[in-house]
């Protein structure tokens, strides 16, 4: 039996979904990851990554259009003599090594820039997009790794600057992937639709993935899985099962892959299975929760989901993580008609058998029975 299945994503986001009617093919719909910092090295315009100051009334204004608002520029990995076609930073290195390596901040606008050039750290957000600490945090790991020998840059209009900076990697750094971003910024002044002057933080980067020598230790947990079910009342109709578990990349280098749920009722009879679902790249101790749908599902007493998740590392695949759970799809409809029958054939029994053991009414003459009908006498007596 084929169901149709609906997908979606979440955790802290609204999640997104893939829907579809019961009994139709299989589709799934791109699922939209949202990154505050997901910046390709050749990316366009920054985005605005700091909201304006409120207004006096508590409300917050948007910025207007300013003059400021064309600035226009790219990071990029590069080198003393210009870009090297790279994507990314990316290293593999021990504890102790140091090394030099160059950004390269190209100014598309027409007019100079003036920029700030650090290194920050990366995370997995809980909708699976890569992001970077947003300016007010400190680095820890790999961006503090990264040091610039000034931190403020100007780039005159339509010219690149290849900026040098030196990473060193501590000697107690714990071996695995360590991820963040070489980020160019520029603060910008703005007018919000009050008249009020307020500085957006734009921000551009280029991706470091620094791998440690040392013991790799590649893993994913399912950490849990829950099933809810939508029992209809009909239960030719069908209902809608729920399947939400929770990805945790428990070893110490990125992993990716894909995740399916198989739906099955008593006795192993299989009521659906998902396409397998292509999950999103997770660093090192991220996280991760998939929801699937699948609709049309019968109230067959018992339903178990068993999740079945095929991770990979940049290298190669991990062995299948199975996690099973299950909940109660009673029949209520079909339960309620199998209780009247069985009442119906109770009652019936009841009352044959209490017919069978009730005595019926009497026949004949007893022995404390007067005279008989005929008149007859008592026998002795002579006669007169």
């Amino acid at each position: 039996m084929s169901l149709r299945t609906a997908l979606s994503r979440s955790l802290a986001a609204p999640p997104v979904q893939r829907v579809a009617a019961p009994r139709a093919a299989r589709s799934r719909t791109a699922v939209a990851l949202l990154g505050l910092l997901l910046l390709a090295p050749m990316a366009g315009p920054g985005a605005a990554l700091a909201a304006p100051a409120p207004s006096p009334s508590g409300s917050t204004s948007a910025p207007a259009p300013d003059a400021s608002a064309g600035a226009r520029w790219a990071v990029q990995p590069s080198s003393a003599k210009g870009p090297t076609g790279r994507n990314y930073f990316i290293y593999d290195l021990s504890p102790g090594d140091t090394l030099t390596d160059h950004v390269g901040v190209s100014n598309l606008s027409d007019r100079p820039l003036a920029f700030e050039v650090y290194g920050t750290d990366a995370y997995t957000t809980t909708d699976g997009a890569f992001a970077l600490l947003p300016a007010a945090q400190t680095a820890t790991d790999v961006g503090s790794w990264v040091q610039f020998e000034q931190r403020r840059w100007t780039v005159e209009p339509g010219r690149r600057a290849d900026i040098p900076f030196r990473l060193t990697v501590p000697a107690n750094a714990t071996p695995g992937d360590h991820a963040g971003g070489v980020i160019g910024s520029i603060a910008q002044a703005r007018t919000t639709q009050d008249g009020q002057r307020v500085l957006v933080d734009q921000r551009l980067a280029a991706r470091i993935y620094l791998r440690v020598a040392g013991e790799v230790q590649p893993a994913v947990t399912v950490e849990s899985v829950t099933v809810a079910y939508d029992n209809p009342i009909n239960p030719l109709g069908g209902g809608d099962a729920v399947v939400t578990y929770t990805l945790r990349n428990s070893g110490n280098i990125r992993v990716a892959g894909t995740g399916a749920v198989t739906l099955a009722g008593p006795f192993g009879w299989e009521l659906a299975r998902t396409d397998p679902v292509e999950l999103p790249e997770l660093l090192p101790g991220a996280t991760f929760t998939v929801t699937e749908r699948i609709t049309g599902v019968p109230p067959a007493l018992r339903l178990t989901a068993e999740v079945d998740v095929r991770a990979t590392t940049v290298d190669d695949p991990l062995p299948p993580v199975l996690r099973a759970a299950a909940v109660w799809a009673p029949p209520w409809l079909l339960l309620a008609l199998v209780a009247a029958l069985l009442g119906w054939f109770g009652v019936r029994w009841w009352r044959r058998r209490r017919a069978r053991t009730t005595p019926g009414p009497t026949t004949g003459p007893t022995a404390d029975s007067g005279p008989t009908a005929s008149g007859d006498r008592p026998s002795g007596g002579g006669g007169a």
